[in-house]
């Protein structure tokens, strides 16, 4: 039974390879995309920007995204949630570093979905994979 709805926007990073970046947070073991609740007021995009900055400490121009799409499936670390998503893409190269409530960084390949050797958020899996592939 789902109690509750959590309303999200994240950034889909690529690496030269074709790689996604994802992130683990905190006391979680699913690594998903960078990003995360908007503030009161805020849009999607720059709620997408916002915790990309605070998040991986990468600062990315609001021309600098792209909307890939909005979603909606179950969150990855809470029980009975589903994840509201806008997410963005860019092309932009970054460096990111873990910052705030992010322990782990991973960039994993979104073709190799029977293959990745980390578990990932149900969004991407459902969703993001199979636009990027489009």
């Amino acid at each position: 039974m789902i109690t509750q709805t959590l309303v999200v926007a994240a950034v889909c990073f690529r690496d030269g390879a074709g790689r996604i970046l994802t992130v683990r947070k905190r006391g979680t073991r699913f690594f998903m995309l960078p990003g995360g609740k908007s503030e009161p007021g805020e849009t999607p995009g720059v709620a997408a920007l916002r915790e990309v900055h605070e998040e991986l400490g990468v600062t990315v121009a609001k021309e600098d995204l792209a909307l890939l799409g909005s979603w909606s499936a179950a969150a990855a670390n809470e029980l009975d949630t589903i994840v509201d998503a806008t997410v963005y893409r860019s092309d932009v190269v970054i460096a990111p570093v873990a910052s705030a409530e992010i322990v782990e960084l991973r960039w994993v390949d979104p073709t190799a979905t029977t293959e990745l050797d980390v578990p990932v958020a149900p969004l991407l899996l459902e969703f993001v994979f199979p636009a990027l592939a489009a």
